[in-house]
């Protein structure tokens, strides 16, 4: 049998969660106690990047951006769409050098499957795997996936997603409604104990919703803790690079399915014993999803492959110099009901400047974190509360152009766009947006021309 543990072909963990925000974990900022152990525990253990961001904040495309290195436009995953057939995916260049590839939940978000390459495949949103919802089924499914790959004598690339803690949330009346069942979990948080993001109002049925996303975020923390412990049991930890992130921001108005800072921001933790210095933080570079690939092909001494937007961020997992990272390049376009409502955005570490094409003061945004008690109420109370009121309008039919100092305003409630002490700064991001779009082929920049003055 071959060594698989040879340090010159370390093995890969990825574990996503689904619709988490950045801000959610206790070691990222969160005020609810012990919410995360388990993440908390792995970012003691690795490298935390504080200004981390996936490309696009829904599912697929998120997704899609991992495993092709490319913006959507650029890999054909505008949103719930495969990828083009002529771009290279990280399972065919790690194929190719002899991994074991697998991947346990959200499978239907990486496409088409011929691409994808797995050897290990489990789709867990079906009844029988508590719908992408039990961490034991985690456990015991990473538990086969690794001793098949010891079996085999070869490395291994595994990509765990838990469904956690996207819609339904754990214990809601959405989710007897969508599953026709509860589905267990160990910890439910009660409305007074949590913390309500700052993008929403403190409304009774707002807290209940979130106190309900926090019960689903505990449940994912577990599958992060039972995904680990089947790795360390198997013997396997010392030589796997682990990549810990969330695809996106949490459901919920102002966040997923945006280009806001609680949209793309995810906490990105990464663990590589004998490489990555335990408990380290980096807050000097912003990173993206376009990264990953580049970052993961570098680490594992495999050639670049042409034609990826972003660029390994190697160095600074082994703590040495590399040009810094200074802004990312987001964006929207359609969501999973097929609406187009395309969304650009550049963020540095202190501001972002979102341009929104579909805003014309007609059409409405739609998305699905409007199915839940959050919006319901925001909307019921926007009839005799004006500051909700004007809220809601923004949510529902936008602006052409946002400004936000996210650095002292993170949940986007002072929008800057004509403050005249910004307006200097404002043209520098204009001017960056359509470089960002240039370069990478955008097909709305000809509108985007038009409309806002880059000169």
């Amino acid at each position: 049998m071959k060594n698989n543990q040879s340090p010159e072909r370390p093995n890969v963990l990825l574990i996503t969660v689904d619709d988490m925000n950045y801000n959610t974990p206790g070691v990222t900022g969160c005020f609810v106690p012990d919410a995360t152990p388990a993440i908390d525990k792995l970012a003691s253990e690795g490298i935390r990047f504080v200004h981390s961001h996936v490309n696009i904040a829904v599912c697929q495309p998120s997704r899609s951006v991992l495993m092709t290195g490319r913006y959507p436009h650029r890999n054909g995953a505008l949103g719930f769409d495969p990828i083009s057939w002529d771009v290279p995916t990280l399972q065919e260049q790690l194929r190719r050098a002899g991994y074991y590839n697998g991947i346990i939940g959200k499978t239907s978000h990486l496409a088409p499957l011929p691409k994808m390459c797995w050897d290990f495949f489990v789709r867990t949103y079906t009844r029988e795997n508590r719908w992408g919802r039990d961490p034991e089924i985690y456990y015991r499914y990473t538990k086969s996936f690794l001793g098949r790959a010891k079996e085999l004598g070869r490395p291994f690339f595994l990509m765990a997603n838990t469904h956690d803690p996207h819609r339904p949330f754990a214990g809601s009346q959405q989710e007897l409604e969508v599953f026709e069942e509860t589905l267990p979990f160990r910890r439910k948080f009660a409305p007074e104990e949590i913390q309500i993001p700052g993008f929403l109002p403190d409304l009774p049925l707002v807290r209940k919703e979130v106190a309900e996303y926090f019960t689903s975020a505990y449940r994912a923390d577990e599958m992060v803790g039972k995904t680990l412990q089947a790795l360390e049991e198997e013997g396997l930890a010392e030589n796997t690079l682990v990549m810990f992130l969330s695809d996106n921001g949490m459901a919920f108005p102002f966040a997923k399915t945006n280009c806001y800072l609680t949209s793309t921001r995810t906490p990105w933790i990464v663990r590589w014993p004998g490489k990555v210095e335990p408990g380290r933080v980096d807050s000097g570079n912003l990173i993206s999803g376009i990264d990953f690939m580049p970052t993961i092909l570098d680490a594992l001494g495999l050639p670049p492959v042409e034609g990826m937007d972003g660029r390994s961020f190697l160095p600074l997992l082994l703590g040495k110099e590399q040009e810094p990272f200074q802004s990312v390049y987001t964006m929207f376009n359609k969501t999973s009901a097929k609406k187009y409502f395309e969304m650009r955005c550049v963020q540095s570490r202190r501001f972002g400047y979102i341009y929104n094409k579909w805003s014309d003061g007609q059409t409405r945004f739609q998305n699905e974190s409007m199915s839940g008690l959050t919006y319901r109420a925001m909307k019921e109370a926007a009839q005799t509360d004006a500051a909700i009121a004007d809220r809601v309008k923004l949510f529902e039919y936008r602006v052409k152009e946002e400004f936000y100092d996210f650095e002292n305003d993170p949940d986007a409630l002072d929008n800057l766009i004509a403050e005249p002490e910004f307006q200097h700064e404002i043209q520098l991001f204009r001017q960056q947006l359509r470089t960002c779009m240039k370069e990478t082929g955008d097909p709305i920049l000809p509108i985007f021309e038009s409309e806002v003055p880059c000169s």
